[in-house]
């Protein structure tokens, strides 16, 4: 009976290598459910064989299996993933089938928060600074902001040093962002749904000032 090359990758046997390379296709064979042998690499945390996957056998880092995710969502080791990241070029924000990125559902399952909080600090390098506020104010942290309602202007702030103190953020709102980008569940249903709660309080409050100070029409 030949040799079960997902098994063997689980246990990291010596006849692993051998065997891809006199059957190289096997290197990314995938099972039923689309399962692989750099899935099982990462998730059990060979790193030399996640390194020869890729950089042998050429197989694609970003492999998905039948949810849609890679390798990167079944790591259990901050070194497995900054192998994935840092020598093999994994992409970090790709998003499963149920639209979480690796570091959101690994945050969401709560049992490795040294990865969730490694690939945090990862998203935060690739992305250090997003333009999400009124005047260009920037909020830290997050990719998949929702739209905003109609009405709120969001661009980078080109101001001069006068306009932008005129038109100044209420400190007491730009704290609210802030408190918010910094939820876990920011990029989840609940945390877009206050960002947008939010927002729109601002504009309401907004137009409830500029109709108490336009003069009355006689």
């Amino acid at each position: 009976m030949p040799a079960n090359p997902f098994l063997l990758a689980a246990d990291n046997s010596p006849a692993l290598l051998p065997l891809l390379r006199e059957n190289p296709q096997l290197a990314a064979q995938q099972d039923e459910h689309g399962y692989s042998l750099i899935h099982a690499a990462a998730s059990y945390n060979h790193l030399d064989l996640l390194r020869a996957l890729v950089q042998e056998f050429k197989v694609d880092v970003n492999l998905r299996d039948e949810d849609e995710e890679t390798a990167l969502f079944v790591v259990e080791t901050v070194e497995a993933a900054k192998v994935l990241l840092e020598e093999l070029g994994a992409d970090l924000m790709i998003k499963g089938s149920d639209g979480y990125t690796a570091r959101q559902k690994i945050t969401e399952e709560g049992d490795f928060p040294e990865v969730a909080e490694y690939l945090r600090l990862k998203e935060a390098e690739q992305t250090p600074g997003l333009s999400n506020g009124i005047n260009g104010e920037i909020v830290q942290g997050g990719n998949d902001i929702p739209p905003v309602p109609e009405g709120l202007n969001i661009s980078v702030n080109t101001m001069t040093p006068a306009e932008d103190a005129e038109n100044e953020v209420d400190p007491e709102f730009r704290r609210r962002i802030e408190e918010l980008a910094q939820r876990e569940d920011f990029h989840g249903e609940e945390g877009q749904a206050a960002l947008r709660q939010l927002v729109q309080d601002a504009i309401a409050d907004e137009n409830l000032a500029d109709r108490n100070v336009r003069p009355r029409q006689d």
